[in-house]
This record gives C-alpha cells, sequence and structure tokens, in this order.
C-alpha cells in the first residue's frame, strides 16, 4: 500500500491491525538555538543540531504524549524526528520478535512485555530496560451517558453492574491496561462480592483495540471504559478513581538490540529520561521516577504482580 504523505495522518489508509502509525517529523522547522540547561546533565549538551530520524515503538497509551509533546520537543531539542508506531505494548513485543516491525526504542506499559523480548530464546531484543514512570488505571466516562450522574455519586463497582451499562476494556492479549482491567474486575468481584463484575471480566463483546476505546466512548458508543490517567487527561475524559483496585501502568524504555539508528535511540532514551522529559510527563499524567530503575534479564521486577499499594 502506497502512503501518501501529503495526506493528513488522519485520514491515511488503516493497516490491518488496530494502531496508529504515526510520523512526527516536523519537515520545515527553523530549529532554535538550544539555551544552556534546556536539556539535563543526562541529555546532549550540545547546541549542535542532529538530522535524521529514531524510529520509536511505543504503547499505544502515550499516543497522545508522544504526538504532541515528546515527540515535537524532542526534535527541538536535538534535531531529530520521531517515526512513532502505536500499539498495545505486548502486541509490539510480539512483532518486535517476529520481525515485523523494526525499531530503535520500545516504550512499554508493562515491564512484562521487555521480559518477553530479553534472553536467547526471545531473540535477544532487549538487555536491558528502565521503569521511568507509572500512571493509575481509571474508570474514564461519557459524561451524556444516563449512567453518568450515578458514576460521580456511587461506587464504580455499583455502577457498571446496572442493567443496559456498556463497560469497554481492551484486551488483555495485546495489552497490559486489558490485563490489570480483568484485575480490576476480578479482584473487587472478590472482595466487595460483587460476582457481577466476574462475568464483566470474562465477556469479550466489551472488547476493543486500544487505539480505538477512547473514540468509542466519546462516539457515546460505550457508557464507560478503563484507561491510563495519562491517556484521560490528553483526551479530556470525565473520569472516577477505580476504588479498591490501586492499578497503575509500569512504563519501562528499552533500546532495542540491532537498533538502526543508534545515536538517535540514546539521545531520545537521554531526553526521555531528562529533567525536560520529566515535566514533560509530570503535566501529562504520568509520575515519574526519579531515578528511573534499571533491570536485566537477572534482575527483573514481578511483573505478574499488578496490585500496587495503597496511594
Amino acid at each position: 500500500m502506497t502512503t501518501n504523505l501529503d495526506t493528513p495522518l488522519d485520514h491515511r489508509p488503516r493497516a490491518t491491525f488496530s494502531r496508529r502509525t504515526t510520523l512526527f517529523a516536523l519537515s520545515g522547522l527553523i530549529a532554535c538555538s538550544i539555551g544552556a540547561g534546556t536539556i539535563s546533565s543526562n541529555a546532549s549538551a550540545s547546541t549542535k543540531l542532529h538530522s535524521g530520524s529514531v524510529n520509536v515503538l511505543y504503547a499505544g497509551s502515550l499516543l497522545d504524549l508522544m504526538q504532541q509533546q515528546i515527540g515535537p520537543a524532542f526534535h527541538k531539542a536535538t534535531g531529530y524526528s520521531v517515526n512513532g508506531v502505536s500499539a498495545g505494548s505486548s502486541a509490539l513485543a510480539t512483532e518486535i520478535k517476529g520481525g515485523t516491525q523494526v525499531g530503535d526504542v520500545f516504550i512499554s506499559a508493562s515491564p512484562s512485555a521487555d521480559a518477553s523480548l530479553m534472553g536467547a530464546a526471545n531473540g535477544n531484543w532487549v538487555t536491558t530496560f528502565r521503569l521511568f514512570g507509572r500512571s493509575p488505571l481509571v474508570l474514564g466516562y461519557n459524561p451524556s451517558s444516563s449512567f453518568a450522574k450515578a458514576l460521580r455519586t456511587r461506587p464504580w463497582y455499583d455502577v457498571v453492574t446496572a442493567s443496559g451499562f456498556l463497560l469497554g476494556r481492551t484486551d488483555p492479549a495485546t495489552d497490559p491496561k486489558g490485563v490489570l482491567a480483568v484485575d480490576a474486575l476480578t479482584g473487587v468481584a472478590l472482595s466487595y462480592n460483587v460476582p457481577q463484575l466476574a462475568t464483566l471480566a470474562a465477556s469479550t463483546s466489551n472488547v476493543f483495540a486500544e487505539t480505538s476505546l477512547i473514540g468509542e466512548l466519546q462516539a457515546g458508543q460505550l457508557d464507560a471504559g478503563f484507561f491510563y490517567s495519562v491517556e484521560a487527561k490528553a483526551a479530556n475524559l470525565s473520569t472516577v478513581p477505580l476504588v479498591g483496585t490501586g492499578l497503575y501502568a509500569k512504563y519501562t524504555v528499552a533500546q532495542l538490540n540491532r537498533a538502526p539508528h543508534l545515536a538517535a535511540a540514546r539521545a531520545f532514551i537521554s531526553f526521555l529520561l531528562s529533567a525536560e522529559g520529566r515535566k514533560i510527563l509530570s503535566a501529562n499524567g504520568v509520575s515519574p521516577i526519579v531515578p528511573a530503575q534499571s533491570f536485566n534479564i537477572s534482575t527483573i521486577p514481578a511483573t505478574t504482580t499488578t496490585t500496587a499499594p495503597a496511594g
């Protein structure tokens, strides 16, 4: 399929997968000189701007943040452009292993996706990854829904089980957020004795692609859905906290082995973890972990544990 780069991104033919591929290259942008201190000591302190690009494969929940904030800021600071592919973290990891996606940097919403790329049996695609931020799982709802008032005034687990309520989530097989949504439903079903929630967790009729879930909610096709705070903030969604859960995305970044654009990959990771990168994250619903925690195959955290301590 030939893609005309002069066609607006949102109107290009979609790929077979339910995801969006975005090009952040800001052609024709005249970069300003970078003042001292614009980039932290972790990033390049040089005022010389580079040419070329970096291929970043990243969690779909970061789509707006990457496209509107991090990509342009990185380009302005370094001169490198960002070619971004957005999809569920687990799906991206599978495509990296299968050779259908070639990237320089992988940003996941769960350490388990990185772990699936480590070791000889998994192709040795990742040697080390860094846990750099987290964003809580929340319930986003349509303010025009007939259930909106109930969600604002009653416990969420009492409302979503009402007759006619349409609750959306992503697929646990391709997206860590789908795993957390199932955890939220099944966990609260047990702790609050609401067996109907377990039925919702087992249903597949309410499963949507990560990159289309917000659109389904905004179009009125759903009453509510499970989202991370970072994507809910970017889309200006109305939200309520998931009382009784304490679940959140654990964002990681890794340089992929055999990255074709090694210098640009290193520059991107340095920028993301710099003071400027952390400032962007913090302003957009991601709580930075400072310093970022580094893991390798011998120090992988307990990725099967998804429940966070209260607060």
